[in-house]
Parts: structure tokens; C-alpha cells; sequence
């Protein structure tokens, strides 16, 4: 099976350096560290089976079905497939109250008419592998 290449679109670098920083102040430095090792792990994982995540049903609901995720509990790893490229679009507590935070970061690019392509979405990211 041939390796993708695995991107982080600077959204998803924000939300990684804001996870990382959260967890480091609020509780350890090595627990942080402990997340940022088991997502990259995530996103090794991704570079030989991307197919491998579920769609999120936040975004299957409403039409969009080319968008994946992953989980690292209670963290959730939201990314694309184009070609040979899988694109980390958004990584976030799924906790959180997801419906609006997909609606805003994801879907915007359709509501405005734009390609989708995750490039338009702030920069080409962050090449990982």
C-alpha cells in the first residue's frame, strides 16, 4: 500500500498548539506531551490507512460526505482525502458542542462558493509526513 502524505492545515496546527498549551497549564507538561505523542501517532496511522476513519454524522447529515474522522478520546481528528494527501482540517474535544464548530470551519468554504479544497482553507499547512 503506498504512504500518503499527511497535512495539517494551519487551522488544525492552531487547534493542536491551543490543545497542547491547554493541557500544559491546566494540567502537565508530560501529560500534554502524552496527547501530542498519541495524535501523532494518529496522524502515522493515517499516512498508511486513511480510508480508515467514519464519517462524522454532524456532516453526513447535511450532504457532506467527503470529510473523515478519527478518534484519540476524547479528541477528534477531522481531515480529507484528495489524491494521495490526507488534510488534518480540525482537531477538537469532542465534548465540545460540534454541529456549529464544523459548520463554521468546514462548511464555510461551500456557503461562500468556493472549491472546498483544503488549501483555500488559510494556507497550504503543515506537511507531516
Amino acid at each position: 500500500m503506498m504512504a500518503h502524505r499527511v497535512v495539517l492545515t494551519d487551522d488544525a496546527a492552531i487547534d493542536l498548539e491551543s490543545l497542547f498549551d491547554y493541557i500544559r497549564e491546566h494540567d502537565a507538561p508530560a501529560k500534554a506531551m502524552h496527547v501530542l505523542d498519541e495524535i501523532q501517532r494518529v496522524f502515522e496511522s493515517l499516512a498508511g490507512f486513511p480510508e480508515r476513519g467514519v464519517q462524522p454524522r454532524e456532516l453526513s447529515s447535511v450532504g457532506q460526505h467527503e470529510y473523515r474522522e478519527v478518534f484519540f478520546k476524547p479528541y477528534r481528528i477531522i481531515y480529507r482525502v484528495i489524491g494521495d494527501t490526507v488534510y488534518v482540517l480540525l482537531i477538537a474535544d469532542g465534548r465540545r458542542e460540534m454541529q456549529a464548530l464544523l459548520a463554521r470551519r468546514l462548511l464555510r468554504e461551500r456557503s461562500q462558493g468556493r472549491q472546498a479544497a483544503p488549501e483555500s482553507q488559510r494556507g497550504l499547512g503543515i506537511v507531516l509526513f
